[in-house]
């Protein structure tokens, strides 16, 4: 798997103006070579790739970076890195611009001088884009981890609890299930507190006839998953039933009508034209999606500029909402994958109004 993604990436430096790559993103070093330490950086060329890792790593590198030749850097990596380009006779090196800071920046034309830095323009990040077919298999088990998480939450989830002690039951219900974590901030925002898009889990304690919005995902063997589910304890307004239906109508036409060669623009404006054609267009003020995989937030994007086309393999979410400050809020989200005739659901959890006594 990783010499795959290493041929790969040299078509892509070779299109360049580089003649390697420095790779010093902790996600794209382990995306490359399967490493799961906590240090050390990649170098690709077009004859050449290594990882450069510390003591600490000298055992279990060579086991996961399959194919890779290992080199234990000293004090100063850079020196490291130096002397494997002059060996390597590398004159143009392309860095991950969108990774390193200025200051790590001149210390490594500093000790490379020479040779030219060149930004990556992030050529690994477009890679990992489209996933293969062991990657979609992981995070169709991190989608049935969160839909287990969202099943089992249901029974928890009543009037005098609070939203940090619902977050905390998830948490350690992924855990416990086999996630390394969740993929972020669990979100549990219950009352006018739904109105938030972001509403990370607070004190709040639920009460009745109001919202509880759910946003959370399970990081697992190295990926993400990403669901939002919303459900009402008591007994729902027709306000509440409003909203919710034309939340669930929007989503449910974007995974009906998502399809390859669509640009994240045009896949918005799936879910966004029906909740403006009833009204509530600015209480949408976000994107209707985003990249998933080893990260929970990655390209391509489904939003108002999401110029990228759609391709099979791209890994996205779908998640329309409406937030009405004062009242409460609803976003329904579900995590596909782009096919070659449209679209395959990752997660599968019910999305019919659930009412909660």
């Amino acid at each position: 798997m990783p010499n795959n993604r290493v041929a790969l990436l040299r078509e892509l430096i070779a299109k360049s103006a580089g003649s390697a790559l420095l790779v010093t993103h902790p996600i794209n070093r382990r995306y490359l070579t399967g490493f799961t330490g906590s240090s050390g950086v990649v170098l690709i060329s077009a004859d050449h790739a290594a990882l450069l890792t510390d003591f600490r790593y000298k055992e279990q590198a060579p086991q996961q970076a399959v194919g890779f030749q290992i080199v234990e850097h000293g004090a100063d990596v850079n020196i490291t890195i130096a002397e494997l380009l002059s060996e390597w006779k590398v004159e143009t090196l392309l860095i991950e611009d969108q990774d390193v800071t200025f200051a790590t920046y001149k210390k490594i034309e500093q000790a490379l001088n020479p040779i030219k830095l060149l930004p990556s323009e992030g050529i690994v990040e477009k890679l990992r884009m489209v996933k293969d077919d062991s990657e979609i298999a992981i995070m169709q088990e991190a989608a049935d981890l969160a839909d287990r998480t969202f099943e089992h939450i249901l029974g928890f989830i009543k009037p005098g609890v609070s939203e940090k002690s619902i977050a905390l039951e998830m948490e350690v219900f992924m855990r416990s299930q086999g996630a390394t974590s969740s993929s972020f901030d669990t979100i549990v925002a219950s009352g006018e507190r739904s109105a938030l898009p972001h509403g990370v889990a607070s004190d709040r304690i639920i009460g009745r006839d109001e919202f509880v919005k759910l946003d959370f995902g399970a990081y697992y063997n190295g990926y993400c998953s990403d669901i939002t589910r919303t459900v009402v304890v008591g007994k729902p307004s027709d306000k509440h039933r409003e909203i919710y239906e034309i939340v669930r109508e929007a989503q449910q036409y974007a995974l009906d009508h998502l399809t390859p060669g669509m640009t994240g623009k045009e896949g918005d404006a799936l879910t966004r034209d029906i909740i403006i054609k009833y009204g509530y267009g600015e209480y949408f003020g976000h994107g209707t999606g985003h990249g998933l995989g080893m990260e929970i937030h990655e390209a391509p994007r489904l939003s108002l500029t999401g110029g990228i086309v759609l391709t099979p393999g791209m890994t996205v979410t779908v998640e329309p909402g409406i937030y009405l400050p004062g009242f409460g809020g609803v976003r329904i989200e579900d995590d596909i994958v782009i096919t070659d005739k449209g679209i395959r659901v990752l997660t599968s959890s019910p999305k019919q109004l659930i009412v909660l006594d």
